[in-house]
């Protein structure tokens, strides 16, 4: 009868401690999925701030934009022919 019980007492502990991993499983599992949405939200959120700053690079860097800079910021103009310099290389 003594043997029964110890069994009994060990199979009813294995039981507690089999319980208790599966919750402790469970409760990480949660966690990493909760902690997963929340990097996926981030990276969506992130891509579509990449795209914007791709659409906002391109609309900065179009010729008509380059030459708008050149003439009103930095007092550029275009070139006339007269204004032309041809330079010889005298090595040769």
């Amino acid at each position: 009868m003594n043997a029964l019980r110890a069994m009994i007492v060990l199979l009813l502990a294995a039981s507690v401690v089999t319980a208790l991993a599966v919750v402790r499983a469970r409760h990480l599992n949660r966690t990493e999925f909760v902690e997963l949405q929340q990097l996926e939200a981030q990276r969506d959120a992130l891509d579509v701030e990449w795209g914007k700053l791709q659409l906002e690079q391109s609309a900065w860097a179009t010729h008509g934009r380059i030459e708008q800079v050149a003439r009103e910021e930095l007092g550029m103009e275009m070139v006339r022919a007269d204004n032309v310099v041809v330079l010889k290389n005298a090595d040769r």
